[in-house]
């Protein structure tokens, strides 16, 4: 999973519909759930409360009309999540699409750098 703007390169927002969006946020959730079968869990290793979790894949079970992540109540048998079927998809496509921006816009990347090099004020 990516921390937010530590990382270099791109980062992807796919807008489906209005209100309807996957970035590399609900990507690192649905990713964190599926390593973790929590989505507390995956949302303590993103830094994310519990509430903006669930919140997030209550969002994206309702925008796609069938769930993502399904979840299992608590109790004895202490409950939990998994993606499903289509969370898997889901997550799957889009870091297909990361990964073929990240390869279309390298060079651009490569030239912004060499720029920020060159405009960096020497020590």
């Amino acid at each position: 999973m990516k921390a937010g703007n530590q990382t270099t390169g791109a980062r992807l927002r796919v807008v489906l519909a209005p209100d309807v969006a996957i970035g590399p946020g609900k990507a690192d959730l649905l990713e964190g759930v599926g390593e973790t079968g929590s989505i507390a869990a995956a949302g303590r290793r993103l830094g994310m409360s519990y509430k903006k979790a669930w919140g997030l894949i209550e969002a994206l079970n309702g925008q796609f009309g069938t769930p993502l992540v399904a979840t299992s109540r608590g109790g004895s048998r202490r409950g939990g999540a998994e993606l499903t079927d289509l969370g898997q998809k889901v997550l799957d496509q889009y870091r297909a699409m990361e990964a073929k921006t990240e390869k279309a816009i390298a060079g651009d990347i490569a030239g912004m750098r060499k720029l920020l090099s060159e405009t960096a004020e020497p020590e």
